[in-house]
């Protein structure tokens, strides 16, 4: 389903652009409507989530601790070495800066809530997950206005507003959510149990999401004036900021043990840091592009909605088979 609704929103995209003038009117209509579906959906996907989750059920573990250290870490020495370059080198360094900066924003980006979907589908610790959406947000408006202004200097916003912005556009996503499913928890019992019979529902909600997700990179790369060589290398880093994600969430998770005692399989724990580490919230991705560096860095958040939908395929389709 994953590969479908990645060509069908390049294709609803690329069929669109080659139409007359005339039906391009209707563009401004389409962006609105796109801006207002894709944050619902969001909501939607993690209410659904929260529904199906204990609130005792979300605490720290160890691992968590571990994944937001390589995440914040290696964005904070990415900035001082983009700065440090910028000082030392100002000319001919903005392709390298660029580069810099999409590896950076591809490391910090929170995680999706629709990994959670996955990591579901897949067996593992949604609560634990859940808890590591709730940190990474925490450390993301905590550290972007600290590291953003040694790299992009000309920004007219101080910590305190920069702080403040993101936690607007985190707050109604993530924490409303979370609020409006322990209400119905416990104060609409019987629409509670309706909605836990349908356990399928966010990830069909979740590939429209990324239909429309796609359709949008896709006008964002029709439209760039970057190079095709800049472009191939943006769509290199991504790939090795999320593989190297993937790969490094699912060691670290190996090496702890999930709270629920009855998942004990060694598999299953990697891949609860995994989805923590790899699946990143592209829509976020490219807001904090546009809000705090560059256009030219938004792209690299299509870029790497490919890869991890790509893998989560992979992933599903293998669980599906065994």
């Amino acid at each position: 389903m994953l590969p479908i609704a990645m060509v069908t929103g390049a294709s609803i995209y690329l069929l669109y652009h080659i139409m007359p003038e005339p039906v391009h009117a209707a563009g401004p209509v389409l962006k609105r409507i796109v801006d207002v579906a894709q944050p619902l959906m969001i909501f939607t996907m993690l209410f659904l989530t929260f529904c199906r989750i204990e609130p005792k059920e979300l605490k720290p573990h160890r691992w968590h601790w571990w994944l937001l250290l390589i995440q914040g870490g290696l964005f904070t020495l990415l900035g001082l070495l983009a700065a440090w370059i910028m000082r030392t080198v100002p000319e001919g360094s903005g392709g390298r800066i660029i580069l810099m900066e999409c590896a950076m924003l591809c490391l910090i980006t929170p995680t999706a809530t629709a990994a959670a979907v996955v990591t579901r589908k897949l067996g593992g610790d949604v609560p634990g997950l859940t808890t590591y959406i709730v940190l990474i947000n925490l450390l993301v408006a905590a550290l972007v206005p600290l590291i953003v202004p040694l790299v992009r200097p000309t920004t007219d916003l101080d910590f305190w507003e920069s702080f403040s912005l993101i936690m607007s556009k985190v707050f109604p996503l993530l924490i409303t959510p979370c609020l409006c499913a322990w209400l119905v928890r416990y104060l609409a019992p019987t629409l509670h149990a309706r909605l836990l019979k349908h356990p399928d529902l966010p990830f069909y909600i979740w590939a429209v999401a990324l239909t429309l997700a796609i359709a949008v990179t896709t006008r964002s790369i029709v439209h760039t004036n970057l190079s095709a060589g800049l472009l191939l290398l943006m769509s290199l880093v991504s790939l090795i900021c999320c593989a190297f994600q993937f790969a490094a969430g699912r060691y670290i998770g190996g090496h702890y043990k999930p709270r629920q005692q009855r998942i004990d399989s060694r598999e299953v724990r990697k891949v609860t840091a995994g989805q923590a580490m790899g699946q990143k919230n592209t829509i976020f991705l490219i807001w904090m592009a546009l809000t705090f560096m560059t256009p030219e860095t938004a792209i690299v958040g299509g870029l790497y909605s490919v890869w991890h939908n790509l893998y989560n395929s992979w992933q599903l389709y293998r669980a599906a088979r065994q």
